[in-house]
């Protein structure tokens, strides 16, 4: 199906959106308790119990105005429905902090089974973007492995030693500036592996 251009804003909101409303209402929900059905739940599950559908809608919304979802998206709405369904069902926020380590571990493998075949996976979604030579990609595609390796460990170390609003903080900010970060240290090898055009 061919995709369709929508106005960035709404695109962005939708992508960004359920991500701010989980951090606004966990601020603002934080330090109550809810007593559902005879069973206590904090504000993190209740939180949590409304971004799992909220994610779902927005996904669908961007998917019918697009005609199209990228692997990554559709990888994320999974992992946050199965392990964000785990711990409203289990009333257990460790399920829900484990996800951003599973997507992460995930990326590095399938990226990491590519490099063992000699290809770049990383050039298959993002060739269009960025033109770069053979080396460059594999270049790339070695470093943003090895990248999502290490976010994997850092969100097990930050859920496990940290309060859980520090992980909410990181989570809704660090990991986004992380990977921003990230792509602007590349800069040099964007620079250096380049396809010139020749049009």
């Amino acid at each position: 199906m061919t995709e369709k251009t929508i106005n960035p804003t709404l695109k962005t909101a939708l992508e960004l959106g359920p991500v701010i409303a989980f951090f606004v209402a966990y601020l603002w929900l934080k330090d109550d308790t809810f007593t559902i059905g005879g069973t206590e739940y904090d504000g993190f599950i209740l939180v949590t119990a409304g971004f799992v559908p909220l994610m779902i809608a927005a996904t669908g919304v961007l998917w019918w105005l697009t005609g199209t979802l990228n692997r990554m998206q559709v990888l994320t709405v999974v992992l946050v429905t199965v392990f964000g369904g785990l711990s409203v069902w289990l009333n257990d926020e460790r399920f829900f902090k484990m996800k951003p380590t599973m997507i992460y571990l995930l990326f590095a493998a399938i990226l990491g089974a590519g490099l063992l075949r000699g290809q770049s996976y990383l050039r298959t979604v993002m060739s269009g973007l960025m033109p770069l030579q053979d080396e460059g990609w594999m270049l790339l595609t070695k470093r943003l492995a090895a990248f999502f390796f290490g976010l994997a460990v850092l969100n097990e170390v930050i859920w496990r030693t940290m309060s859980t609003e520090a992980w909410v903080y990181f989570k809704t900010f660090g990991l986004t500036a992380a990977i921003f970060v990230f792509f602007m240290t590349q800069t040099g090898l964007f620079k250096k592996y380049a396809v010139e055009d020749k049009g």
